[in-house]
């Protein structure tokens, strides 16, 4: 899986498409990724130590890797990704389609 948490990404399929957000948790063995503000679900929390109040809040669900590309911000676009080597010799992350580094 090339997604890393922290890259920016954008949703290119489903009731979320062209929403841009950063990866704030991935699971590689399901394919699975969840992306800031993409697929919130209701969750209703019973009032523990940890959270006095309880209550519904919003967090957000897994997303299939399928459904997000890279988002290139030099190009403004989602972009593939492609594994290079820089000056030192060291494996580094390439947007295609502006050959930016992936920070």
């Amino acid at each position: 899986m090339k997604f890393k948490r922290g890259d920016k990404v954008q949703v290119i399929t489903g009731d979320y498409k062209g929403t841009i957000g950063d990866i704030i948790e991935v699971f590689p063995k399901k394919n699975k990724v969840k992306v800031e503000g993409v697929n919130l679900v209701k969750k209703h929390m019973k009032p523990s130590p940890a959270n006095p109040d309880g209550g519904i809040f919003e967090i957000e669900n897994w997303v299939d890797a399928s459904n997000v590309m890279h988002y290139d911000p030099k190009a403004k676009a989602p972009s593939r990704i492609r594994m290079s080597t820089n000056k030192k010799g060291e494996k580094i992350r390439v947007y295609v389609k502006s050959e930016t580094e992936v920070k």
